[in-house]
């Protein structure tokens, strides 16, 4: 219930800062969305992203896995395993730089 509760607190904080693909992410957007994956993500990922209920989201752990599939993933959600969907509050744009952030690795 506390889970659901924040995610929709997350989802009215986000749903009108979604931007199109066709606009480059601002370095403000750029931090907030670090700060959600810090805090949101690494709720179930774990805050080192080494995992947790969710797999971990380490380099190591992303490396050679497919963009597109990763994707889709943060996109559509895994209703299955408990991952929920970001559509509506995530642009592809903004997966997508998120993804490559976590393939890098995230500063803590």
């Amino acid at each position: 219930m506390l889970r659901i509760f924040l995610l929709l607190i997350f989802a009215l904080s986000f749903s009108n800062s979604t931007k199109s693909h066709a606009e480059e992410l601002t370095s403000q957007r750029q931090a907030a969305l670090i700060h959600m994956l810090k805090h949101d993500c690494g709720s179930c990922h774990g805050l080192t992203m080494k995992g947790g209920l969710g797999p971990p989201l380490t380099p190591d752990a992303l490396a050679g896995k497919d963009m597109d599939i990763l994707s889709d993933t943060v996109f559509y959600g895994l209703p299955e395993r408990a991952m929920p969907p970001w559509e509506g509050m995530l642009s592809r744009e903004e997966i997508v730089w998120l993804i490559k952030q976590l393939k890098k690795g995230i500063p803590q």
